[in-house]
C-alpha cells in the first residue's frame, strides 16, 4: 500500500498511531499565517495548479480522488468546497451532500448510500458529510440505531468498533483499486461557532442558513469532540489520512486544504496517455489536410 499511495505531509496530518487529541490541536493558525490577502493569493495559485493536474488525471484515467469533509455546523464546509473547486473543470468533479438517511438507505448497510457515489477513475469526488456521520451523529445520538434495522445488534461500544473496522476495510479496498482518499476535519472552536451562528441570525441574507438544530447539536459539543477524536484516531491511515484543519480562519483553512489536494495530485505521478506511432502518423496526415484547406 505504501508504494501505491504516498502520504501528503502537512502540519495538520492526523498521526496513524492513535495519539491525536482534540484539546491539543489549535482551531486557529498561528498569527503569521493569518494574512487574508496572502492566503487568498496563494489559493488562486493553487487552484490554477489544481486545474492543470485535474486535466492530467482525467486523461490518465487510472486514479480517482475522494475528498471527505466533516465538521461541526458553521465550520465552513460549503464555502471551502466552493472555494477549492472554483477554478477546475466541473465535468470532472462530483459533489454529494449527505443528509438524513432515506427509507431506502436504511434498507441497506450504513456504507451503501455513500459507496454508490464513489468517484470513477479520472474524477474527483467530494463528500460534504459522509459515512462518518454513522460514527459521529449516531454515536452522540445512539437512539438513532433503533431505526437502522440492525439484526443482533452488538453492545454500544462494539457497534462503533465494528463500524470503524468496516470503514477502514472499505477505504483500504478503494485505495488498492486506485482511489486516493483525503479526509478533512474542519476544526472550528465553540467560540467561533457562536459568532458565526449569531452572524447568521443578524444578517437577513444569511437567515436561511440558520437552523434550531444547530443549537441543539451545539449543546452536545463535548460529546462530539470525543466522537471526532475517536473517529480520527481509529481511521486515519496511510491509505486514507485525516487532516485536522484549523477552521477559525476561513482564508487559511481554504488555502491549507487546497495545498494538500495539490500536493496529493502531484504525488500521483500522473501522465498523459502515450499516443501510438500509427496514431501520430494519422495526426500528421490530418494536419496536412487541414492546412491544405482553402
Amino acid at each position: 500500500m505504501s508504494k501505491r499511495h504516498k502520504v501528503t505531509d502537512s502540519p495538520h496530518l492526523v498521526p496513524f498511531d492513535g495519539s491525536f487529541r482534540v484539546r491539543k490541536h489549535e482551531s486557529c493558525p498561528v498569527k503569521k499565517l493569518r494574512n487574508d490577502a496572502e492566503n487568498d493569493a496563494e489559493l488562486a495559485v493553487l487552484i490554477e495548479r489544481m486545474r492543470k493536474l485535474q486535466g492530467k488525471m482525467m486523461a490518465d484515467d487510472q486514479r480517482a480522488l475522494l475528498l471527505v469533509f466533516q465538521a461541526m455546523d458553521a465550520a465552513g464546509k460549503d464555502g471551502t468546497v466552493k472555494a477549492v473547486t472554483s477554478g477546475i473543470n466541473p465535468a470532472g468533479v462530483e459533489v454529494y451532500s449527505f443528509k438524513k438517511p432515506s427509507d431506502l438507505d436504511l434498507d441497506h448497510d450504513f456504507m451503501w448510500r455513500t459507496y454508490k457515489c464513489m468517484p470513477e477513475r479520472g474524477r474527483i469526488g467530494i463528500f460534504n458529510r459522509s459515512y462518518y456521520e454513522e460514527v459521529l451523529v449516531v454515536r452522540v445520538h445512539p437512539e438513532i440505531l433503533d431505526f437502522q434495522k440492525l439484526p443482533d445488534r452488538p453492545k454500544n461500544k462494539e457497534v462503533w468498533a465494528e463500524r470503524y473496522e468496516s470503514i477502514r476495510d472499505v477505504e483500504k479496498h478503494l485505495a488498492r483499486n486506485g482511489t486516493h482518499i483525503l479526509k478533512f476535519w474542519l476544526h472550528v472552536s465553540k467560540k467561533e461557532q457562536k459568532q458565526r451562528l449569531l452572524s447568521r441570525i443578524d444578517d437577513p441574507a444569511a437567515n436561511w442558513k440558520f437552523s434550531g438544530a444547530d443549537l441543539r447539536e451545539r449543546a452536545h459539543w463535548d460529546r462530539y469532540m470525543e466522537a471526532y477524536e475517536d473517529a480520527l484516531n481509529e481511521t486515519s491511515r496511510p491509505w486514507a489520512p485525516w487532516y485536522a484543519i484549523p477552521a477559525d480562519d476561513k482564508h487559511y483553512m481554504r488555502r491549507a486544504v487546497a495545498q494538500i489536494v495539490v500536493d496529493t495530485l502531484e504525488g500521483m505521478k500522473l501522465s498523459y496517455p502515450i499516443v501510438p506511432e500509427g496514431a501520430k502518423a494519422d495526426m500528421l496526415k490530418a494536419k496536412k489536410e487541414l492546412l491544405a484547406e482553402k
